[in-house]
């Protein structure tokens, strides 16, 4: 059993943090994304704080858990986390992001960024990139772990069923996917554009071992991860319930900051709301 590291309190402020540094980068680079990266914030915030076993020392580390943020365009907040884990400092990814000739583009990628494992993009690609890993971390012998953080909209491709098969006919209890279930994707709210529900029923109907959990309650969070795999020989999946743009009034389940950043004033302002001076 993985036991997470920090109080309740502790990770809330390591969420607040992540969410400092996605309102700033996103506000300085004129990027969009903000909503899908405040959703995952306090899942990411968990599992860099303790969670994930990782050495920022030794970003290459071949014992190492991997993650793989499959919604790739999300990728401010998982930035934001590993500059808070220490894998970089948070001016280096604030000077950096989304900027001409950086690395640290406006979907995630593992070329010259430390910590990140993989490069994502279009989405429906992770849950199989993570299957392949966990499949080869099996394969050596390896006591590590594989998560993967998926979108909901993005389990409207069929790539990521084809994964969702493949992983209980392997046995992958190493493996666990987590999906950001925010409730809305890129043209409107997910039970318009294509209903999922009953989305739990489907995974467990994939042979996978399935837990549903607020995912903006640190104590849900932690002790359902505290308690992976599930069951043995069994993938792991994690449904969390969160709100697009969580933690900032304005943005809260709103469509419009799929797109947007944030200017001058509302950028004040979001950061006013968590207690933070710009």
């Amino acid at each position: 059993m993985q036991k997470v590291k920090g109080s309740p309190l502790e990770l809330q402020e390591r969420a607040r943090r992540i969410r400092t540094h996605v309102l700033r980068m996103t506000h300085r680079a004129r990027t969009s994304h903000v909503g899908s990266s405040l959703s995952m914030a306090d899942i990411l915030a968990v599992l860099y704080g303790g969670v994930l076993r990782i050495d920022p020392n030794q970003p290459d580390w071949p014992d190492r858990d991997r993650f793989v943020l499959s919604k790739g365009h999300a990728c401010a907040g998982a930035y934001a986390a590993l500059a808070e884990a220490g894998f970089f400092t948070s001016d280096w990814l604030l000077d950096h992001f989304c900027q001409d000739g950086s690395y640290v583009a406006g979907h995630i990628t593992h070329t010259g960024v430390p910590g990140v494992d993989v490069s994502t993009g279009s989405l429906g690609h992770g849950l199989s990139i993570a299957a392949g890993m966990a499949l080869a971390g099996k394969r050596d012998g390896k006591n590590s772990r594989v998560y993967v953080l998926l979108s909901d909209g993005e389990c409207d491709e069929g790539s990521t069923w084809e994964a969702a098969l493949f992983a209980p006919h392997h046995k992958l209890d190493n493996l666990v996917a987590i999906v950001d279930y925010n409730k809305i994707q890129s043209l409107g709210r997910v039970e318009e554009v294509l209903e999922l529900e009953p989305f739990s029923a489907k995974w467990k109907a994939f042979r996978w071992s399935v837990r549903e959990i607020d995912g903006h309650d640190f104590a849900q969070i932690s002790e359902t991860l505290e308690r992976i795999p599930f069951e043995a020989g069994t993938p792991s999946c994690i449904i969390a319930h969160t709100v697009k743009g969580k933690g900032v009034s304005f943005m809260e389940d709103q469509l419009a900051w799929h797109y947007r950043s944030p200017n001058a004033e509302e950028l004040e302002k979001a950061l006013s709301e968590m207690g933070v001076k710009e």
